[in-house]
Formats: structure tokens, C-alpha cells, sequence
């Protein structure tokens, strides 16, 4: 007789199979799940936070809860917000039968980014889904009252542009953004085999401490601007101001401002440059900004009989009277673009 043909696995098959077995599901690419298993990493996450016993964290991308059984033993609440209904019940299966956390629990299904208002918490710890790393960096930063810091896994390209400073080449309005309405440091690298499955791009950690209180300044105007000056940032401002698609805003903008003069708008955008150096409190993001008292003091009847025609020459004035007309964008700092800003706004252009 025949002997009877034993089926072996090659070892490809064999390493498919555990693998199939050992995952409780196949994970979504979309959502950007890459579970992170080492636990010493995890432990480092949560021990950078420098949890209080009684604070309340927003954990953003729980997945299977690595990260959330970390806070539970050192916080006094985790409000867990995920987008996928089989991570949340795995999370939920992961502290059954632990009456002391599942109290402590909440488990929030949606969007973060669409979830408005955010419940209230103190700190927020997340192995960021890439695809949201900006959007949930300012919709913290823009929080009320903001966190006291956030630990948030990144990619480490996208976490170095965070703490990148004038001159370096990954320095971008991202930079210039965050870096003004917070303190960011870099914690630590993490390799990507330290996920499941290992995503295409090394991870960095980052600590984000939001500034308090806030920078005085008109966010939409402030990020106007920088969208104009990033938009080359080698090329010099005076050139970039003098392109036509850029007058032409500025001409829009100055127009607005000026119909709002003559119909007695009233409050005025612009701020004073004490307030933008020396600190006196305004809503961030906020586009209303403060009262600057020299603008709505001074009479408004030339700028009324000045023709927009002439906004190229009121650009030019604005940068030379900064001193930053051969300057380039990559190599500015903060201070540059705040005087830069409060320029503009002075002489009634803005850019929200």
C-alpha cells in the first residue's frame, strides 16, 4: 500500500498561522492601528506624564489597552476615545473582572477630532494614529482650559518638525506654530518592531506643555501669515510678498479693514507690541485678538482716502520697517514674526 502523504508547513506558513492565531483580529490600515507591545515602552510613556493621583487623562487611539491599564494604576480616570468598535470591546474585555478600573474607565467611541467639546482632562497620553498627528496636536492646544501636558507617540519626522529650530531643515510653520503656544521636548525613540504590526516609519515621543496663559495673539492671523511666508520658505519675505496671488489678499484684507473703519466697526484686530512680548492674557485662537488703543485712537480719514492700489508700497514699508525684506522665512524666529505681524496689522493688514 501506498504510504499515506503527511502534510508539512513551510516555515512561512507555519509563522503565517501563529501569527493568524495570536491576533484576535486583522487590524485596520485605515485607522493607522499599529499596537504597541513592548511593555517597557509603554511604561516609559506613562511615566513621563508624571501622573497625579487626581487626574483625570484623555487617552487618544486606546487600542487593545497597553497604554490604558499603565494610567488606570496611577490616575484617577482615563476616558479612552476610540474609533473602532472591535478595539473598544477588546479594551473593555481587557479590565473585566477588575471592578476598580472598569469604574475608572470611560471608553468614548467617535473621532476625536470630530468630538466637540472634549470631556474635561488634565493630561493626554496617545500612540497617535499618524494621519491625525496635527489635527489633534492644535485641537488640544486649542482646548479650554488647556491640558497640563500631553505625551503623544508620533512619526518621528512629523515629532522632529515639532521641536525643529530656525535654520535646521525639517524648521517649517508647523515649527513656528506649535513651538508658540507650547513647550515641546523629545522623550524618546522607539524602533518600529516594538509594534504590531511594525508600521513603514520609525516613532518618536514628544511631551507637549501648552503655555499658560496663552500668547496674546489672534491665531487665524497669525497663522495667515506664516501660510504666506512657509509657502517658499527659502525665498525671501520681500519676494514672496511681492507675488501677485499674495497682494491680491493683502489688497482684499486692507479693503475689509478699511469699509470696517468708515462703518465704525469698533473694536479693531490688531494688538499692541506690549501685549505680543510682554504677555497680557487672550483666548487662543480667538481671531478678534485684542484692542491695540494707538489704532483706534488715530484717525482713520487718509487711510480712507488711500486707494488699495498702493498696497505693494505699504507691504514693502512694512518690511523694511522690520528689517525683513532679504530675510528668509527658514531662518526667523517667533520674535521676527510677531513684529512682522504687529507691522502689518498697524499699517491695517491682516491676513485672517
Amino acid at each position: 500500500m501506498p504510504k499515506a502523504i503527511s502534510a508539512k508547513r513551510s516555515g512561512g506558513e507555519a509563522k503565517t498561522a501563529r501569527e493568524t492565531a495570536n491576533n484576535v483580529f486583522k487590524f485596520n490600515k485605515d485607522f493607522g492601528q499599529h499596537i504597541l507591545k513592548n511593555p517597557l515602552v509603554a511604561q516609559g510613556i506613562v511615566d513621563k506624564a508624571e501622573l497625579k493621583p487626581s487626574d483625570t487623562v484623555l487617552e487618544v487611539g486606546p487600542g487593545t489597552g497597553n497604554l490604558t491599564v499603565r494610567i488606570l494604576e496611577q490616575a484617577r480616570r482615563c476616558v479612552a476615545v476610540e474609533m473602532d468598535p472591535r478595539m473598544a470591546a477588546e479594551l473593555a474585555k481587557r479590565v473585566q473582572g477588575k471592578p476598580e478600573q472598569q469604574k475608572r474607565l470611560e471608553i468614548v467611541l467617535g473621532d476625536v477630532i470630530k468630538t466637540d467639546p472634549l470631556p474635561h482632562f488634565d493630561v493626554c497620553i496617545s500612540n497617535t494614529p499618524y494621519q491625525i498627528s496635527s489635527p489633534l496636536v492644535f485641537k488640544l492646544l486649542a482646548c479650554k482650559p488647556p491640558p497640563r501636558c500631553a505625551v503623544l507617540m508620533f512619526q518621528r519626522e512629523f515629532a522632529l518638525r515639532l521641536i525643529a529650530r530656525p535654520g535646521d531643515a525639517l524648521y517649517c510653520r508647523l515649527s513656528v506654530n506649535v513651538q508658540m503656544w507650547a513647550r515641546v521636548r523629545h522623550i524618546m525613540k522607539v524602533g518600529r518592531n516594538n509594534f504590531r504590526p511594525p508600521p513603514q516609519v520609525e516613532s518618536s515621543v514628544v511631551r507637549i506643555e501648552p503655555k499658560t496663559p496663552p500668547p496674546p495673539v489672534p491665531f487665524h492671523e497669525w497663522d495667515g501669515m506664516l501660510r504666506i511666508c512657509f509657502g517658499r520658505k527659502n525665498k525671501t519675505l520681500g519676494a514672496i510678498f511681492r507675488q501677485t496671488a499674495v497682494l491680491d489678499l493683502c489688497e482684499r484684507n486692507y479693503k475689509t479693514w478699511l469699509a470696517m473703519q468708515d462703518g465704525g466697526a469698533g473694536a479693531s484686530q490688531d494688538i499692541s507690541m506690549q501685549d505680543l512680548l510682554g504677555g497680557r492674557a487672550a483666548p487662543h485662537g480667538n481671531a478678534a485678538g485684542g484692542e491695540d488703543d494707538e489704532m483706534t485712537d488715530a484717525p482713520a480719514d487718509e487711510d480712507t482716502k488711500e486707494r488699495a492700489s498702493g498696497i505693494k508700497s505699504r507691504v514693502q514699508g512694512c518690511l523694511d520697517q522690520c528689517d525683513m525684506s532679504d530675510k528668509r522665512a527658514a531662518k526667523c524666529d517667533e520674535a521676527s514674526f510677531l513684529r512682522l505681524l504687529y507691522t502689518f496689522n498697524k499699517a491695517g493688514i491682516h491676513f485672517a
